[in-house]
């Protein structure tokens, strides 16, 4: 019979006092930054001559935490903005209608203490702007107004079919297992997270992107050629 899994990992071996006591004393002079402590918005350029169009990212950082029930919906929320590729709001407005991006994409990170909300996106110089003033408006739209049933239920059945496909191996399950235990999550967090995704409605989607998305605190950071 097997051993029951544990998310505790043991130490083998007698540690040394006097070196944990200088250890300690140490650490005590370093302060970690507060969880509350926020960036302010930025715009930066980083030049790079050998490139001919510029990589974007814009981002946010917010005191979310990866195990609130806020992050599944933004989760649900960003299958619909970016999600789908071709059939995602973001792929729609900038590449298909207007032509400004090559590549664009959404995306969440999120930690014990905090989380990173980024969208980044590749386009040549003169559409920097004009590409991140309809993308302004798509976070807008997603904190004024509910997300269609349609593509509510497309978002989910991304999200609910991504969880077995992320433990189709070994490597994967052990992965995932580690992954878990590092962020203090439950064992079995695939499960209820596929519960939440389901639970979800179109207007907790909303209340969510217009709880923790501030677009005025957008971060901007531009690899390549000076946006015109």
């Amino acid at each position: 019979m097997r051993a029951p899994l544990s998310k505790n990992i043991l130490l083998r071996g007698r540690p040394r006092v006097r070196n944990l006591k200088r250890t300690c004393r140490r650490c005590r002079a370093i302060r970690p930054a507060s969880p509350s402590s926020r960036i302010e918005a930025v715009f930066t350029v980083v030049p790079d001559r050998s490139r001919v169009q510029d990589e974007v990212r814009l981002g946010q950082t917010f005191e979310l935490k990866r195990q609130d029930d806020d992050y599944y919906a933004l989760q649900v929320g960003l299958q619909v903005l970016s999600g789908g590729f071709y059939a995602s709001r973001l792929y729609q407005d900038l590449r298909e209608k207007s032509g400004l991006v090559y590549s664009i994409d959404a995306h969440l990170q999120s930690g014990k203490t905090r989380s990173v909300f980024a969208v980044s996106y590749a386009c040549d110089p003169p559409n920097v702007r004009k590409a991140r003033s309809l993308i302004e408006r798509n976070l807008r739209i997603m904190q004024t107004k509910p997300v269609t049933a349609a593509e509510l239920d497309q978002a989910k059945i991304l999200l609910l079919r991504a969880i077995p496909l992320s433990e189709s191996s070994t490597q994967g399950i052990a992965g995932g297992l580690l992954d878990r235990s590092t962020r203090d999550l439950p064992l079995d967090e695939p499960i209820t997270a596929a519960k939440r995704y389901a639970a979800f409605t179109a207007a907790d989607v909303q209340a969510a992107f217009a709880r923790w998305l501030k677009l005025d605190d957008l971060a901007q950071v531009v690899l390549g050629p000076q946006p015109k």
